[in-house]
C-alpha cells in the first residue's frame, strides 16, 4: 500500500487540525470533516510521522480541500474582480495547497469568471482618464496580467490623449502657473512623471500653457 508520511500535526482553534507531509503538502481540516473520512479516530489521533494511505490522502485533497478552494474562489471573485495571479496568491494566502489552488482557478475560469483580458480591459477603461498607458502597463503588470493581453487590451481601450490628460490633471490639481515658483513646478512635474506620463509630453504641456519655466 501507497502512504505518504506525515511530518506535522498541529490542532488549532475552531475544531482545526493542521497537517504537513513529506511531499511539502500541507492543508487544514476541520474536525468535523474528518469525522466523515475513513479512519477518522486515528486521523484525530494523528501524531508526527504517522502514516496516511495514499488514495485517502488523494481524496481528501479533491473531495474535501479542492471542493472547500473552489467555494472560496467563488467567494473572493463575489466580493471584487480578479486577476489569476491575484486569485492564486489569495488562495495560498488562504492556506490551499497548490494543487488545490490550480483546480480551483481552473474551475471558475470554465466559468469565465477570472478572465485577464476582460480585467485589463475594464481596468484600462476606468483608470485612462487619470493615467499614461505607461502607468496602466505597469499596474497591471503588478497584478499578474501577461504583457500580450495587456498590449491587446490597451490597442482595444486605451483612447486618452495623454497631453490633454496632463492639461486636465494640472487644472484639477489647482496648479497657478503664475504663482508656481520653481520647486512648485518640479514638485507636479515629478507627480506627472509618476503616473507615466512622458517627459516630453509632460514639458510640452506645461510650456505650452506656459506652466514651466523655460530650463
Amino acid at each position: 500500500m501507497q502512504e505518504v508520511q506525515v511530518k506535522e500535526v498541529a490542532r488549532r482553534e475552531k475544531g482545526r487540525v493542521f497537517f504537513r507531509f513529506d511531499n511539502g503538502t500541507e492543508f487544514t481540516l476541520y474536525r468535523s470533516e474528518i469525522r466523515g473520512l475513513p479512519q477518522a479516530e486515528s486521523m484525530l489521533l494523528m501524531t508526527e510521522d504517522a502514516y496516511l494511505p495514499v488514495s485517502l490522502y488523494e481524496k481528501i485533497l479533491t473531495e474535501i480541500v479542492g471542493k472547500r478552494a473552489k467555494k472560496r474562489a467563488l467567494f473572493l471573485l463575489e466580493r471584487m474582480d480578479r486577476t489569476e495571479s491575484q486569485l492564486c496568491e489569495k488562495l495560498r494566502q488562504n492556506g490551499y495547497p497548490e494543487e488545490c489552488v490550480a483546480a480551483a482557478v481552473e474551475y471558475v475560469k470554465q466559468y469565465h469568471y477570472i478572465d485577464d483580458l476582460r480585467y485589463a480591459k475594464q481596468y484600462i477603461r476606468y483608470h485612462q482618464q487619470k493615467k499614461s498607458s505607461q502607468r496602466l502597463k505597469m499596474d497591471l503588470m503588478k497584478k499578474g496580467v501577461g504583457r500580450e493581453l495587456i498590449e491587446q487590451a490597451l490597442a482595444e481601450e486605451f483612447v486618452s490623449d495623454e497631453r490633454a490628460q496632463i492639461a486636465e490633471l494640472l487644472e484639477k490639481r489647482h496648479y497657478d502657473a503664475a504663482q508656481a515658483d520653481r520647486r512648485e513646478q518640479q514638485r507636479m512635474y515629478q507627480f506627472l512623471m509618476r503616473r507615466g506620463f512622458k517627459s516630453s509630453d509632460i514639458l510640452a504641456v506645461m510650456r505650452e500653457e506656459h506652466f514651466f519655466d523655460e530650463f
